[in-house]
């Protein structure tokens, strides 16, 4: 895999990750995601998890049992990622106009970002 593509595949998670979490995310998926196996929390990773394969596809065409794979890997990864997140707002009573909230988000943000360097990993190290 070319360094062009491992760059494209990186801005189009990028995209994704924005389109998935800030604008195609409901209130219901939002609100329910510190609940553990709450539907809407697992509709907002299932959403994720489609909509990486575009990007999969776009960057590494050939390689479908290994997308299957990666797809429901950042699913188990995105949803526990929000679980946790969402729990420890919670659970500690921590809203927006607390500083606390935002080095969780941006924990939370960090830590889906690092997902998809690790996808990008798999893609390079088991790629054709």
């Amino acid at each position: 895999m070319s360094v062009a593509t491992v760059l494209a595949g990186l801005v189009l998670f990028q995209i994704k990750h924005y389109l998935a979490d800030f604008h195609w995310q409901t209130p219901w998926m939002l609100s329910t995601k510190g609940f553990y196996g709450h539907p809407g929390g697992l509709a907002h990773a299932g959403l994720h998890g489609l909509l990486t394969l575009p990007v999969l596809v776009v960057i590494a065409p050939v390689m479908p049992v290994l997308f299957a794979l990666l797809i429901l890997a950042e699913i188990a990864v995105h949803y526990h990622i929000d679980w946790i997140k969402a729990r420890q707002t919670t659970q500690r009573g921590i809203h927006e106009n607390n500083p606390v909230f935002w080095r969780l988000l941006g924990l939370d943000q960090a830590a889906h970002q690092l997902t998809y360097i690790a996808i990008i990993g798999a893609l390079v190290t088991f790629g054709p």
